[in-house]
């Protein structure tokens, strides 16, 4: 497996945090005019809840992107739709590259964040509510199985709310030339978005 994931630890990580999460790529993170000590008090916030985790995501043990999961039921998504047991919750923000960008490692990580989560024996869909302005990310989910359901009015954005079941992953990846490792090799030839934002 190419990628590996850790804990966030919201004091070490917040100056890497604070680089991604403050560059204009990442505005519907929605931390543009974070402080550090904003960063430390969000991640402290988040992994101290005991319904949403961070973890980064390492390529080459290298910090790559930020994986966010939770549990709908414990979150805004409670009232805007029926959460039902084996609902996981999952936000991604990539990296900005540090060099030339390379083409398809988005859905890379992103092929790599739902096999983590599909790995959970208690996991059997996965719920995402990125920003309805945030067409890309929509195309990628789509192309790994999500459907989207519709837009939902949140606190922070209007959501196109998307749901991906362990089948429709399944059938997404079944449906590539490729499956294994090189499945995200397959995708890698159709996207570049790297240093995206998918929430």
């Amino acid at each position: 497996m190419r990628f590996t994931f850790r804990c966030v630890d919201p004091v070490a990580d917040a100056p890497l945090l604070h680089s991604w999460v403050t560059q204009p790529y990442a505005s519907f993170w929605g931390m543009l005019s974070a402080t550090e000590t904003d960063v430390i008090d969000e991640y402290a916030k988040i992994q101290a809840s005991g319904h949403h985790h961070a973890l980064l995501g390492l390529d080459g043990g290298v910090p790559a992107f930020l994986m966010e999961e939770y549990l709908p039921a414990s979150s805004p998504l409670a009232a805007v739709y029926p959460v039902l047991p084996g609902d996981a919750g999952m936000h991604l923000l990539v990296a900005p590259p540090s060099g030339d960008p390379e083409p398809g490692f988005t859905a890379a990580v992103m092929d790599a964040v739902l096999a983590r989560l599909f790995d959970r024996p208690d996991v059997e869909r996965i719920v995402v509510e990125p920003d309805a302005r945030n067409t890309k990310i929509h195309a990628l989910n789509e192309r790994l199985g999500f459907r989207a359901e519709g837009v939902v009015a949140l606190p922070d954005k209007d959501a196109l709310l998307s749901f991906c079941t362990r089948d429709d992953y399944r059938a997404a990846r079944d449906a590539l030339p490729f499956t294994g490792d090189t499945a995200s090799n397959s995708i890698a030839r159709t996207e570049n978005l790297q240093g995206a934002a998918a929430l």
